[in-house]
């Protein structure tokens, strides 16, 4: 898919994963035409063609698929050296979005999008897989990029748009804490020193306070049920 304003290639917009995934193939072998014939056993036509017009883009390879000299480096670098390679390539390929008059490092996802849609005449479903490609991108150079825009690029990843609800954990008393209730009888000839003791634990200053007011609204009613026998 071309530009609709020029002849310029659209940013990339197949999944990043896949375009990396590209990139380790070609430790083996770079071919000296990056044509069909090469990835076609590999990606499937529409996947293929995302990839050629990416590497165009970022000028990795020329419009007749000829691999340039910074395939080649990028394929053979490591560590720091790859880090560099790819920042030159977003800061050179991206220049829409860094040479803006919005700061790449506080600018909203709305006006990410806005400068794609700008320079780009493409579909809002377009724009967003741009636009994640682009992080995916950028966060490999070690590129800052707002936090308005990383956050709302997870989210839109890991949920349907629906709010998640939290399930409420109501906290749990100690577990031999007795808690008589209302049917509970205490025997009418009990001594009620003996009945208390054997209905209570030793009362510990050391339970959370959820504890303590269990344990004194447990003893208050056995005393009134106590006084009514």
């Amino acid at each position: 898919m071309a530009n609709l304003k020029g002849s310029k290639p659209l940013p990339p917009y197949v999944s990043y994963r896949t375009f990396l995934n590209f990139l380790l193939g070609l430790q083996e072998a770079i071919p000296s035409r990056l044509d069909r014939s090469f990835w076609g056993d590999k990606w499937s036509g529409s996947t293929g063609t995302q990839l050629m017009s990416a590497l165009r883009f970022l000028g990795l390879a020329d419009a007749e698929g000829m691999p340039r000299e910074k395939l080649r480096r990028l394929v053979d670098a490591r560590g720091e050296d790859r880090t560099l390679i790819l920042r030159q390539i977003t800061l050179e390929g991206y220049q829409f979005v860094f040479n803006s008059s919005a700061d790449p490092e506080s600018l909203t996802y709305a006006q990410l999008e806005e400068l794609f849609h700008n320079s780009f005449k493409v579909a809002d479903d377009v724009v967003r897989k741009c636009i994640k490609f682009f992080l995916g991108l950028a966060e490999d150079a070690d590129i800052s990029i707002s936090p308005f825009v990383t956050k709302k690029s997870r989210v839109g990843r890991s949920g349907t748009g629906t709010k998640k609800i939290q399930k409420k954990i109501i906290p749990r008393t100690a577990s031999h804490v007795l808690i008589p209730d209302n049917t509970m009888k205490v025997p009418d000839n009990s001594d009620m020193d003996r009945v208390l003791l054997g209905k209570f634990p030793t009362f510990d200053p050391a339970w959370t306070d959820e504890v303590k007011v269990k344990w004194f609204e447990a003893f208050d009613v056995l005393l009134k049920k106590v006084s009514k026998a």
